[in-house]
């Protein structure tokens, strides 16, 4: 069954993300899939990709991703997205917060035989690292 553009995008953030559904991997990425995050991480290949997500999810587990503007053209797609989560784990300097944290980003897909080749994706770290950073204020 042949997906469109569109499709598989929103089938990365609602079935893959939101769903954390890791089937999902197979069906939506080449095999040679590059992700490029803000968080710093570079990705080459679906199981990089897969151990990317769970270093994530173990930090945030309920992370949500909306989309918010989707723009197509022939072989890309540019997204401004809304993600939303709980810092219930380590998430590579910042030790659990228990925040609730939300923060914009841009996501830049590329696609090749029908499949997601490449992400590259741009977060509003500032707001982000805010977030992960102060304290609740009921923690003193």
């Amino acid at each position: 069954m042949n997906k469109s553009h569109k499709e598989l995008v929103r089938l990365y953030y609602e079935e893959l993300w939101n769903a954390k559904n890791k089937e999902y991997i197979d069906y939506l990425f080449t095999d040679d899939i590059e992700f490029h995050g803000s968080l710093n991480i570079d990705t080459s290949g679906k199981k990089m990709f897969e151990n990317y997500m769970n270093t994530i999810l173990n930090a945030i587990p309920n992370l949500h991703h909306s989309i918010e503007t989707i723009i197509c053209d022939e072989d890309n797609i540019a997204v401004k997205a809304i993600y939303n989560g709980t810092h219930t784990g380590k998430l590579f300097d910042f030790e659990p917060t228990n925040n609730r944290i939300k923060y914009y980003g841009a996501s830049f897909f590329k696609f090749e035989n029908e499949k997601i080749k490449s992400i590259w994706v741009l977060g509003d770290l500032t707001n982000l690292n805010k977030q992960l950073s102060k304290k609740r204020d009921n923690d003193e």
